[in-house]
């Protein structure tokens, strides 16, 4: 097997991009929480089996303008493509925000059928490198209460659950069962 390179991408082939984010299923979800008082709120979660199994297709979820959006990440040179034998296997695309020194991750995709084998953590601790030599102080990422595979996939790589938000995706997250979890890692 030849080794895995990874490079900027300088354009996004939209069909593969699509195959990337082939989304996810999942047997188990953390029950968020939260219990607001005038002394203390608290938010909890709580790792729990799921009657049946949920199912997230991310390409659903995107807008032809967050792909243009996407698309003008590419000139930071922070918006990365893994590759093997000139097969793209993984992508993460990621954008700079100057005001605080943090990039953004808004995709961390591997090829359902390269799953597992290093590529994600390959392109977040190059990401990681890139960032550090840029002097940015962070790396942050928003994933799903609902994606604990990812959540503990972050944490291996050196994420920290940072916030939640009970209405990011809709003003009835909470009740709907999916909840935003922004984690990040610190690289100074």
């Amino acid at each position: 097997m030849t080794l895995l390179e990874i490079h900027p991408l300088n354009q996004l082939d939209r069909p593969r991009l699509q195959e990337l984010m082939a989304g996810y299923s999942s047997t188990q979800s953390y029950l968020v929480s939260k219990k607001e008082g005038d002394e203390q709120t608290t938010f909890t979660l709580s790792l729990q089996l799921l009657a049946k199994p949920y199912w997230k297709n991310y390409w659903d979820c995107l807008a032809d303008d967050d792909l243009h959006r996407y698309e003008g990440f590419l000139t930071d040179g922070f918006s990365l493509g893994a590759y093997r034998d000139g097969k793209w296997l993984g992508v993460v695309l990621a954008e700079l925000q100057s005001w605080n020194r943090v990039l953004n991750v808004w995709e961390l995709h591997v090829d359902p059928s390269y799953r597992r084998q290093g590529i994600g953590r390959s392109l977040l601790d190059e990401l990681a490198r890139r960032a550090r030599k840029a002097g940015l102080r962070a790396l942050a990422v928003e994933t799903q209460n609902t994606n604990v595979d990812a959540i503990h996939f972050y944490r291996k790589a050196g994420f920290s659950i940072e916030r939640l938000d009970l209405s990011f995706y809709a003003n009835d997250d909470l009740e709907t069962g999916e909840v935003a979890i922004f984690m990040k890692r610190t690289l100074v």
